[in-house]
């Protein structure tokens, strides 16, 4: 073999060893680019795993807080007006029942969470247990009770809402419930 023949098999011999394959600095590299992207997108998920939590957790307990409200107003006599639904057993007296004997057309009570109606409002801790006072409150009832024209059908509607959110940057979780309570009489 002369030496233009050898040097054009050892060009033939490097070029193929630079195209025979990846070296290991290039998958690692490879590797590195694909680790951030995923690792990325893995802290999106969380974060956004734990919202869905949070939202769903708290929507849950805002409509469970809203029936037991609903359920205690529904248990009371059409023309209860003393009855304390703000505790639990409800006190016999102290409270504002369901309006009591109603005019037609009449309204009691409110549904501004904002600014609720003394008697028509109570609060409930993150446990879920009723609170004498929106201090450390995590959720929130009003209610509202409206008598339609001819006396004898009264609207009961009730606000229930998380009102703390653990510091979470979503909107708090609220539920909405009406019923009607008639007066066969």
């Amino acid at each position: 073999m002369d030496g233009s023949q050898m040097r054009s098999s050892l060009s033939r011999a490097s070029h193929r060893r630079w195209q025979a394959g990846v070296s290991l600095l290039e998958t690692l590299i490879a590797t590195s680019i694909l680790l951030v992207g995923v690792v990325g997108v893995m802290s999106l998920f969380s974060v956004s795993a734990l919202q869905n939590a949070n939202q769903g957790e708290n929507a849950t307990r805002t409509t469970e807080y809203a029936q037991d409200k609903m359920e205690s107003l529904m248990a009371l006599s059409f023309t209860d007006g003393a009855t304390d639904t703000r505790t639990y057993p409800p006190a016999a007296t102290g409270g504002t029942g369901l309006g009591g004997t109603m005019a037609a057309s009449a309204t009691v009570g409110g549904l501004s969470i904002g600014s609720p109606v003394s008697g028509y409002v109570d609060y409930l801790d993150s446990a879920g247990t009723l609170s004498t006072s929106s201090t450390n409150a995590a959720y929130i009832r009003v209610w509202q009770i409206t008598s339609d024209s001819t006396a004898r059908v009264k609207t009961i509607t009730i606000i229930a809402a998380a009102i703390r959110t653990n510091g979470a940057s979503f909107a708090a979780a609220q539920t909405t419930l009406t019923c009607y309570k008639v007066n066969l009489q």
